[in-house]
Parts: C-alpha cells; sequence; structure tokens
C-alpha cells in the first residue's frame, strides 16, 4: 500500500510541473482527476490488452487530486489513467518492476531500482518530448510528440552494446531516454493486437 500511495504522490506532482502542451490550456490530466471513477477506472484498464486488463490492480484519482488504489491486483499489474500532464490521457498498466522504475524516476532517483526488468503497457498510446532531434526527458523547449499504441521493457538498454537505435523508427523499436540510467525499450507494437 506504501508503494501505491508513494507512486501516487509522485504522479500527482508531476501533474503540477507545466510542459509545453498544456501551458496556458486546461490539461487532459486536470480532466482526468475530475472524470467520474467509473470513467477513469474503464481509461485505466484500457492501456492494458484484456487479458492482463482482468486481473490488474487500478488507481484512480480521488476528490483530492491523489491517485488511490479501487480494486486489487490479481496478476501483478496496475493499470492508471494518466501518466504525465499532457493534452491527452495516456494510461498506463505496469507490473511490479515497472512500477517501481516509474516510482523512481518520479522521484528523481539517480538510478531505477527495480532488479528484474518490468513490463508496461501503453495500448491507447502516449506522448513523448523531442528535443535538437533526440528524445529527452524533460519538456522544456521541447516538442510534443504522440506516440501510437506501445508496450515498454524497462530495463537498462545500452545502445553501444545493442546497437539498437535511439529514436523513433520504421522498425518500432528504440531506446528511449539512452544517456540516462532510464534508458528502457520502447516497443511500437498495439499490445491489443498481440496473441
Amino acid at each position: 500500500m506504501i508503494r501505491f500511495y508513494a507512486l501516487g504522490l509522485l504522479i500527482a506532482c508531476s501533474l503540477l510541473i507545466p510542459t509545453p502542451a498544456s501551458a496556458g490550456k486546461k490539461s487532459a490530466a486536470k480532466d482526468v482527476k475530475m472524470m467520474p471513477e467509473k470513467d477513469q477506472y474503464a481509461l485505466a484498464l484500457s492501456a492494458a490488452p484484456p487479458r492482463i486488463a482482468k486481473g490488474a490492480g487500478v488507481m484512480v484519482y480521488g476528490a483530492d487530486g491523489k491517485l488511490t488504489e479501487v480494486r486489487k491486483s490479481t496478476n501483478g499489474f496496475t493499470c492508471i489513467p494518466t501518466v504525465m500532464n499532457l493534452p491527452k490521457p495516456d494510461p498506463m498498466c505496469m507490473d511490479a518492476a515497472s512500477h517501481q522504475w516509474l516510482t523512481d524516476i518520479m522521484s528523481n532517483a539517480p538510478k531505477p531500482t527495480n532488479t528484474v526488468p518490468g513490463i508496461a503497457y501503453m495500448a491507447r498510446g502516449g506522448s513523448h518530448f523531442e528535443k535538437a532531434g533526440k528524445v529527452v526527458m524533460s519538456g522544456e523547449g521541447a516538442t510534443v510528440v504522440k506516440e501510437p499504441p506501445h508496450w515498454m521493457i524497462m530495463w537498462p538498454f545500452d545502445p553501444a552494446a545493442s546497437q539498437l537505435p535511439v529514436v523513433p523508427n520504421s522498425s518500432g523499436v528504440y531506446i528511449m531516454f539512452q544517456d540516462s540510467p532510464y534508458a528502457h525499450l520502447m516497443i511500437y507494437q498495439d499490445p491489443n493486437k498481440m496473441k
């Protein structure tokens, strides 16, 4: 429960940071927080393929703007209705290792502390920031780029050793945040079409 509270607190704090896409606009994250619980619940579960969603835990925003667990997980995955404060909701469903990875990045830990690779799904897609032709961690001075439905492996990938691309490309696979300990593998493959 402490992990869920910490994740909720970290995500809620991140939603207060303005981004180029949200400056001067009503943010989708705020809209998500104001949605009825049943709508947030459905949005959160839309992040994962049905076989994962059916047993996933769900966290939604309460009246206080904090994430609260409303359904316990029976399969080790937890789904949330949005990750970033961007115009379009970007729900994510993640296993425990990815949950730890997300908690670490949101708390500005020097590196992720998950001890095994994590899996996270974003079946509705998401967004990332690009600046000077690179995917960057901060939105300051960057452009918001929409991503297609995808899934991720949350584990440090070294582009030099793996020879994997470091920018989105036609192969659909790349290492995001290649210059940081939070480098992870992005796979542009719709989780809902995986068998």
